[in-house]
């Protein structure tokens, strides 16, 4: 099923999203990588506020390239999501209602996208220049010194994804990976 989505989401959209579903965001979605959410982690551990709000936003593990003359942002593609998993749990306890990757993710993050009723997406790998095409706007919000890993939010339309696990567990990748 094709399916129009904004971010934020609302809280109880993601019920009603289907592993296989493929879905096009509008609206705010933020970007992390490893050590984004290694710092992230880290201020919680301090009792310090994260740099951007949870509540029903979407993270993108992406670190673009260098923005082209006229663009607001270069090559935008998915890293694998699985190097986040350590970190996933504790945000999507937070609010946070969806992750953009690619790749399988652990037992603990799909048991924590079922707890709070997440959806994780994939994006297509190798497709980063026409991703960065639905893209709008970007603007780095936090851990400047990061460089590519810094925060970033950004402004998207029609941003094409795939429902990978849903909120009830469904795991695309692994009822795919069954019929083989």
């Amino acid at each position: 099923m094709n399916r129009q989505i904004q971010s934020p989401m609302v809280s109880d959209e993601t019920a009603s999203l289907k592993a296989g579903d493929y879905v096009y965001i509008t609206g705010t979605i933020y970007t992390a990588r490893d050590a984004a959410h290694k710092r992230m982690q880290e201020a919680l551990e301090k009792g310090e506020k994260l740099p951007i709000p949870l509540e029903n936003q979407i993270i993108y593990y992406m670190g673009p390239s260098p923005a082209r003359e006229g663009r607001p942002i270069g090559s935008a593609g998915p890293t694998t999501a699985g190097r986040m998993d350590r970190y996933t749990p504790a945000l999507l306890d937070l609010g946070l209602k969806g992750m953009i990757g690619k790749g399988k993710r652990t037992q603990e993050v799909k048991d924590a996208i079922i707890r709070n009723k997440c959806v994780y997406f994939a994006a297509v790998g190798g497709a980063g220049a026409l991703l960065s095409k639905c893209i709008q706007n970007s603007e780095e919000v936090a851990y400047d010194d990061l460089g590519t890993e810094a925060i970033r939010k950004l402004q998207v339309k029609d941003f094409p994804v795939i429902v990978v696990i849903d909120s009830a567990g469904r795991d695309l990748y692994e009822e795919v990976r069954g019929q083989d």
